[in-house]
């Protein structure tokens, strides 16, 4: 295994930057999602990755090797890479088996070795039983395995997955994930997972790459990501977080609708606008107004949703801000209702201009 290192990546489509110089250091055996919406620019870097796109700056490296420069491009075939694509693509004429080893008999394996090899991999797939069935003859998941299966039988440096779960339905997508991480942690390629579902990320993910507009907005843990964002995007794109606007009073407090929060994170200047965020079910409401006001913003409900496990609200303070609140489904409180909404100052992060 080795390490895959993006310098400076970029990737122009006439005037329109697509990739705009990125750097990401991908250490070996470690998971990376490539996370963002569509046209942010994940997938063009996984293309460029695995040499199927040239780029128009920077690099890539992989170990002491640069595979990828303006000046000269490894063609795909010679990069030791195994990529799964949304389609799977898995040969319809073909046995599990045989799509399994197709790879193996085109570098001209020995039977033997190929044999040892499939049945190992196919234990660990969980795809013993269906050695002999065709691919229409499978589930999507079992299909999604396969692919699998067919791209680690080769023991290549890296494995690249191009969304791989997106064309299962929740339930199974859901179980998918699972698999994907078990599969990793049983074989610890260096792995570049691209996809726009968080919870895909999250599950999966050593290290979430956050993409927006070409750009790496932010690269950490998942748990790092979700509970520390950086920017509005990262925190409303992780976790759907409300993002609070006011004017800085000091480095760590903001005025709100007349009120004063106390934060947490870079420090402000009095004076100047600033935002942060906080989640839903962080947020304290009340029905009544608390005793101690410190960080507590009077608001009215305009919507409630009982989900069962909980009620979902949005609710409105006095200068317009929008508060989405995740609350218990014992509290049931009317639209047009006055409320007061307690946002803990440690969970109340400042974000980046």
């Amino acid at each position: 295994m080795a390490s895959v290192e993006l310098r400076g990546l970029t990737k122009h489509y006439g005037p329109l930057a697509v990739v705009d110089n990125i750097s990401l250091t991908i250490e070996h055996g470690k998971l990376v999602c490539l996370l963002g919406p569509s046209g942010c620019g994940k997938t063009t870097t996984l293309r460029l990755i695995a040499g199927f796109v040239e780029p128009t700056g920077g690099e890539i490296r992989v170990g002491d090797q640069v595979l990828s420069s303006p000046a000269r491009t490894v063609p795909p075939e010679r990069r030791n890479m195994s990529m799964i694509f949304q389609s799977y693509a898995l040969w319809p004429h073909m046995t599990v088996a045989q799509n399994v080893t197709y790879g193996l008999e085109l570098r001209k394996v020995d039977k033997e070795t190929i044999g040892k090899k499939l049945n190992s991999i196919l234990t660990t797939t969980h795809l013993a039983d269906l050695a002999d069935r065709y691919p229409g003859e499978l589930s999507g998941g079992q299909q999604q395995r396969v692919a699998l299966a067919r791209a680690l039988i080769v023991e290549p440096e890296t494995l690249l997955l191009d969304e791989p779960l997106s064309n299962l339905d929740a339930n199974l997508r859901e179980e998918m994930r699972y698999e994907v991480r078990r599969l990793h942690d049983e074989y610890r390629y260096t792995t570049v997972y691209v996809t726009h579902d968080q919870s895909e990320a999250m599950t999966t993910a050593d290290i979430i790459a956050v993409m927006n507009l070409g750009k790496i907005e932010q690269a950490g843990s998942p748990e790092e990501i979700y509970e520390r964002p950086r920017s509005e995007f990262v925190a409303r794109f992780i976790g759907m977080s409300n993002v609070v606007r006011g004017k800085a009073l000091d480095g760590n407090h903001i005025s709100v609708a007349g009120e004063t929060l106390r934060c947490i994170g870079d420090r402000l200047a009095a004076g100047t606008d600033a935002a942060v965020s906080v989640r839903q079910h962080v947020i304290r409401l009340w029905a009544r107004r608390p005793e101690s006001t410190e960080n507590v913003l009077p608001a009215t409900v305009l919507r409630q949703v009982f989900l069962g496990s909980s009620r979902d609200y949005m609710v409105e303070t006095a200068d317009g801000t929008q508060i989405r609140v995740v609350a218990s489904p014992a509290e049931n409180v009317a639209p047009g209702s006055s409320v007061w909404l307690h946002l803990p100052p440690e969970r109340c992060r400042v974000l980046a201009g």
